[in-house]
């Protein structure tokens, strides 16, 4: 009864490993020092092997609004190679549970607040990250084919805005949070007076916890059986402005916050409605301060 969890070092794949370890199941994760999902071959000829009972996929090339906007060809190519050879090879090791891990970027940039499940095609996307959501748009609509055709109980969860240990802290291409958890330790210890931070300041967000997460994918495993993607997040936002006063709190930073207008701010609004996870009876239990807190010292101890 082996889990493989795809990308089980990131910062998803390592919470799902984990929770996983925690609840005393049989877990592999891998990386792309174990084998190259971009290799279909490699690929199939490991899953072959394995011969797991699930697979979670965990793996994908991410990046916050500067990766996704500079490299759309890499997030739309090597998101899609890796998430059809995982599921194809899965399909041929008839492998009996496949969860599919998305992003909530897959939604229309201006649809309604909190996002349904439902409102997926219903408009257009956020320019900044596109190629990186048709890549996951693509792998929902094929477990949705896989389901179809050979009758899988395959799923699709698509988590919010993520953060905690194991996250990708490089300014160049992390997401939000973490990047500001870097500038704001790293201003601190280098005595700056001022930290930038990207955009407006204006754009509200939700964040939730890789360890809150870890829970809901296991059990929508268990328990969820659709073909539409589930969401899951921790229905909270916060603007970007208060998440970096927030940060600058928890590091100790009593320089002034500088917004760069002239950086993107991606969608304006996106909180997901969770609705249909909390009904599995999941509900998020690491608030937004508690979080913070814990990758700070994470990252201090780490990085």
């Amino acid at each position: 009864m082996t889990i493989l969890v795809a990308g089980g070092t990131g910062l998803v794949g390592s919470a799902i490993v984990r929770e996983l370890k925690r609840v005393n199941r049989d877990v592999v994760g891998i990386s792309s020092k174990d084998v190259n999902l971009l290799d279909r071959d490699k690929t199939f000829a490991y899953i072959k092997k394995l011969n797991p009972t699930a697979i979670i996929d965990a793996a994908a090339k991410v990046g916050g609004i500067g990766g996704n906007n500079a490299f759309p060809v890499e997030f739309l190519s090597q998101n899609l190679q890796i998430q059809s050879n995982l599921m194809d090879a899965a399909h041929a090791a008839r492998t009996e549970k496949f969860v599919f891990l998305g992003s909530s970027c897959i939604y229309p940039r201006n649809c309604p607040q909190p996002i349904k499940e439902d409102y997926l095609l219903t408009g257009e996307l956020e320019q900044t990250n596109s190629a990186y959501a048709i890549a996951k748009i693509a792998g929902i609509e094929l477990i949705k084919s896989y389901r179809k055709e050979y009758g899988y109980k395959w799923i699709s969860v698509m988590p919010t805005n993520l953060y905690g240990p194991n996250d990708n802290f490089d300014l160049e291409t992390s997401h939000v949070l973490p990047a500001l958890i870097r500038k704001f330790i790293e201003a601190k210890q280098n005595n700056k007076s001022e930290v930038t931070v990207w955009g407006s300041g204006t754009p509200l967000r939700e964040f939730l916890h890789t360890d809150d997460l870890a829970k809901a994918v296991l059990l929508c495993m268990e328990k969820y059986d659709d073909a539409q993607q589930i969401n899951v997040g921790s229905g909270v936002e916060i603007s970007i402005l208060d998440l970096a006063n927030k940060i600058a709190e928890k590091v100790s930073f009593s320089g002034s916050i500088v917004m760069d207008a002239n950086k993107p701010d991606g969608t304006p609004r996106k909180v997901l409605d969770i609705t249909k996870v909390s009904n599995l009876g999941w509900k998020p239990t690491i608030s937004l301060d508690q979080g913070i807190a814990s990758t700070v010292e994470w990252y201090l101890q780490n990085k």
